[in-house]
C-alpha cells in the first residue's frame, strides 16, 4: 500500500487491504454495481448508466477531448451531490475506499476530491477488473483449504434450519441456498427475494470463505452443481463431494410439517404452487399434475406434500446421493425427532461433538 498526505498523490490498495477501510465506495454506475460489486460496498455513481452512455457515445462519434468535457462536468455535479448528502456528516477521520471499474478516472476523481478536503481516501488499485481477478483466484484456492463437513438428508429433512442452529451453536456455516436465495428445487424460488447475478453469488462466497478458521470445521448442505440459475464454483463443489458427510433423517410427518411451514408462500396462493408443477410434467406426466394441482386447489396439503416428497423428491434424492456424495454412507446419521427449535439445537450439539 502506498500512502501519501490527504490531497497529494491519492493512496493505493489491493484487495487483501478490504478489511481497513472505515467503507467501501463503489463509484460506478447502478448497472454496474446490480451486476456484482465488492460485499458490503455502497454505490455513490459517478455517472450514472445514462450519462455513461452518453460520454461513450461522445467519445466513439465525436472525440476523447469532447468526451472528456461532458464526462467532467457531469462528473463534478455528481460528487457535489454526494458531498452535500452522503459525506455531510463524515468526521475528519473517515477513511474511505474507492473504486470503478479499473481504479481511473471515475474512482479517481471522487478519491482526489475527497484527499482534497481532507479525509484519508484510498482508491482500489486496478478497480473492479482486480477484484474480481482476485474473487476467481480465491474461489479455486480457498476451498482446499477448508474441513467441510456435508449436510446430507432427503428434502424436507430440515437441512437449512439444522444449519441455522449449527450456526447459533457456534459452528461454521456456508449456507449456500441463503447466499443464492434459493432453496435449490424446481420449487425453490423465495417469493421476497430475488437472486443475485453469479458473479455476485461468487463474491458472497468468496468474502464467507475468507472469514473461516481453517482450523475449525465448516458445515455446508449438499448441493447440486445448479441453485435455482446460480452455478456452485467448481472447486467449491468438487471439494464439497470429497469431503465428510452426515446424515439428518425425519419421518415424513416431520417433514411435511416443515415443509409446510418453508413453503408458506404457495400455501396462500396454491395457483403459484400450480404454475412450478407444470415443470415436472416430462418427469412425472400429465395425469399426476393435474392431480397435484387439484390436491392444492382443494387445501388437501399434507396429502400433497406427501406425495411429492414420495414419488419426486426422495426418489431423484437416492439416485443423486451415492453418484455426488460417497462419503455420506460412512457418515453418522442424526434423527430430528420433532419440527421443533429444540429438537435442531440437540443434534447441532451432537454435530459439533462427533466433528470437533
Amino acid at each position: 500500500m502506498r500512502c501519501d498526505p490527504p490531497g497529494k498523490r491519492i493512496e493505493l490498495a489491493g484487495v487483501a487491504d478490504l478489511a481497513g477501510f472505515d467503507e467501501i465506495i463503489d463509484a460506478r454506475s447502478p448497472g454496474e454495481f446490480a451486476e456484482d460489486h465488492i460485499p458490503g460496498a455502497i454505490n455513490l455513481p459517478v455517472l450514472d448508466d445514462a450519462e455513461r452512455a452518453r460520454v461513450g457515445t461522445e467519445h466513439k462519434q465525436v472525440s476523447a477531448f469532447d468526451a472528456k468535457k461532458i464526462g467532467a462536468a457531469l462528473v463534478s455535479r455528481n460528487i457535489a451531490r454526494h458531498l452535500e448528502t452522503h459525506f455531510a456528516d463524515k468526521p475528519k477521520k473517515y477513511r474511505p475506499l474507492v473504486y470503478c471499474w479499473r481504479g481511473g478516472n471515475r474512482s479517481g476523481s471522487l478519491a482526489h476530491v475527497l484527499r482534497a478536503i481532507g479525509w484519508p481516501a484510498a482508491q482500489l488499485e486496478g478497480g473492479y477488473k482486480a477484484y474480481r481477478k482476485a474473487v476467481m483466484a480465491e474461489l479455486e484456492a480457498l476451498p482446499g483449504r477448508i474441513r467441510f463437513v456435508v449436510v446430507c438428508g432427503r428434502t424436507g429433512s430440515g437441512k437449512s434450519r439444522f444449519l441455522l442452529a449449527l450456526r447459533e451453536a457456534g459452528a461454521q456455516v456456508l449456507d449456500l441456498e441463503d447466499l443464492a436465495a434459493h432453496k435449490g428445487s424446481v420449487l425453490g424460488n423465495l417469493p421476497d427475494r430475488p437472486q443475485p447475478g453469479q458473479k455476485f453469488f461468487e463474491s458472497l462466497i468468496r468474502a464467507a470463505l475468507h472469514g473461516f478458521d481453517p482450523s475449525k470445521p465448516v458445515f455446508i448442505e449438499s448441493e447440486s452443481k445448479k441453485i435455482g440459475r446460480l452455478h456452485t464454483p467448481d472447486a467449491l463443489l468438487a471439494r464439497m463431494r470429497a469431503a465428510e458427510c452426515l446424515t439428518l433423517e425425519a419421518d415424513i410427518a416431520v417433514r411435511v410439517t416443515l415443509l409446510k411451514e418453508e413453503y408458506a408462500h404457495f400455501l396462500a396462493e396454491p395457483a403459484l404452487l400450480n404454475r412450478q408443477l407444470d415443470c415436472l410434467v416430462d418427469l412425472q406426466g400429465h395425469e399426476r399434475i393435474e392431480r397435484w394441482k387439484q390436491l392444492a386447489l382443494s387445501g388437501q396439503w399434507d396429502e400433497l406434500v406427501a406425495e411429492l416428497l414420495v414419488e419426486h423428491y426422495d426418489p431423484a434424492y437416492n439416485r443423486s446421493l451415492g453418484r455426488n456424495y460417497p462419503q455420506a454412507a460412512q457418515g453418522p446419521c442424526l434423527t430430528l425427532a420433532s419440527p421443533q427449535a429444540a429438537a435442531f439445537q440437540a443434534l447441532s450439539y451432537k454435530a459439533l461433538q462427533h466433528f470437533a
